[in-house]
C-alpha cells in the first residue's frame, strides 16, 4: 500500500508541475536596451521554461513602461509582454507562474531594479524579493520571496 500511495503522490506532484508549466503563455516579447546582457539571460531563462521570446531592442523603453502601466520609480532594465500581462524586470518564475495561475485583475507584476540572484542576474539571493502587482501606474504587494 505504501508503494501505491507513493506512486499516486509522485504522479500528483508531476501533474501539478505540468499544470503550473502549462499555465504560462507560449510566447513573450521582451523590450530592452541593445547593450543589456542580463536581459538576454532572462530571455534564455524564459525559453528554458518553454516560452518563445522575441527580443525588441530598438524601442523607447520609457514609452513601453508607460504603456504597460509600470509605476514611476519601480522600473527595471526590461519589460515583457506575456499573454495578457506585463512583467517588469527580473521577476523570478515562482511569481510569474503564480500570476498566470491566479490571473488577478492587474496589468502586470514587477521587481524593481536588478536584484542579485534573480533570473539573469549572477550571484545568490541575499535579501527578500518584493514582487509588486501594478495597474495604471499604481502598485500593491503581490508576493515576497525569501532567500
Amino acid at each position: 500500500m505504501k508503494r501505491f500511495t507513493a506512486t499516486v503522490l509522485t504522479s500528483a506532484l508531476a501533474l501539478g508541475a505540468a499544470s503550473a508549466q502549462a499555465a504560462l503563455p507560449d510566447e513573450a516579447t521582451l523590450y530592452k536596451n541593445p547593450q543589456c546582457g542580463c536581459c538576454d539571460e532572462y530571455a534564455r531563462h524564459l525559453e528554458e521554461q518553454g516560452v518563445e521570446v522575441t527580443i525588441v531592442d530598438d524601442v523607447e523603453l520609457g514609452d513601453i513602461k508607460q504603456q504597460a502601466g509600470v509605476p514611476y520609480g519601480l522600473g527595471s532594465c526590461h519589460t515583457i509582454e506575456m499573454g495578457e500581462y506585463w512583467i517588469e524586470g527580473h521577476v523570478p518564475m515562482e511569481a510569474v507562474t503564480k500570476l498566470f495561475e491566479e490571473q488577478p485583475d492587474v496589468d502586470g507584476i514587477g521587481l524593481a531594479g536588478m536584484p542579485i540572484g534573480t533570473p539573469g542576474m549572477p550571484g545568490p539571493q541575499s535579501e527578500p524579493y518584493n514582487v509588486y502587482a501594478f495597474s495604471d501606474q499604481q502598485d500593491e504587494p503581490f508576493m515576497t520571496l525569501a532567500p
